[in-house]
């Protein structure tokens, strides 16, 4: 199922995704929320981050290429970050730049946790997962440069817009990722690059903090990142789920 979430009647709701059809869908949706009767078009509705993510989990160097062409090493372990739920926005929002000299985008495969998930062995991470989805990680560089962390550049407000929707049932262990910066690929790769899986992730993950239902973890990002400046057009797409487009303000 592709779900969204969008306002609708003043209300925000979520709704399955067919085509160019939405149809309500009614009850908790980490509990199987079902479909209504009511459908939408989709034109007709203004998209929002599919959730809001009580905690958002971000994976450093976890693309073998991105690591080759990274001033660091392979990391021993994953390298684990937060960013600031604040930093949530939606498709078509815009990124707005503060005053850092080098923001850069970096495309990655989102991961949404259906349920809580506590000292999980690898054997069994996928059955806490609810569904995938699209991150961009925006990450001021010389912010990290100065503070020597990612809490401030990788924190920063809009400089996490993930959706446009969460794919459930689809298996994230080899789909295409691509990045477009005015159109022009400038990432592409697969998600079997990745360094450490995402079975690995959520094991690893799960045995330092708990893992909740919502929890959003970004997977990592392949080589090419780079920089965006005012008026740019950013895209990132993943096979199976769509393309997360936003404007750069």
């Amino acid at each position: 199922m592709k779900i969204a979430r969008f306002e609708h009647k003043g209300k925000v709701v979520w709704g399955s995704v067919r085509d160019d059809v939405v149809t309500i869908l009614t009850g908790e949706l980490f509990e199987g929320a079902t479909e209504t009767k009511e459908k939408i078009s989709l034109k007709d509705v203004k998209l929002l981050p599919p959730i809001v993510p009580p905690k958002i989990i971000g994976i450093g160097l976890n693309y073998k290429k991105h690591i080759e062409e990274s001033p660091f090493g392979t990391p021993e372990v994953p390298m684990i970050f937060l960013k600031a739920p604040t930093s949530i926005i939606g498709p078509l929002d815009p990124i707005i730049l503060p005053d850092s000299k080098k923001v850069d985008y970096e495309g990655e495969l989102g991961i949404v946790i259906g349920k809580r998930a506590k000292d999980v062995k690898e054997s069994e991470a996928l059955s806490y997962v609810f569904g995938c989805t699209i991150v961009n990680d925006v990450s001021a560089r010389d912010y990290h440069q100065q503070d020597k962390s990612f809490a401030r550049s990788k924190g920063v407000d809009t400089f996490c817009p993930f959706g446009p929707y969460i794919v459930t049932g689809l298996s994230p262990d080899n789909l295409k990722i691509e990045t477009r910066l005015n159109g022009k690929t400038v990432q592409s790769s697969y998600t079997n690059d990745l360094l450490f899986k995402v079975p690995q992730l959520i094991s690893f993950v799960s045995k330092f903090m708990t893992l909740m239902p919502g929890d959003l973890m970004a997977t990592g990002t392949p080589a090419g990142v780079g920089p965006m400046k005012k008026g740019d057009v950013i895209e990132v797409e993943v096979e199976g789920i769509g393309v997360l487009k936003n404007f750069v303000s």
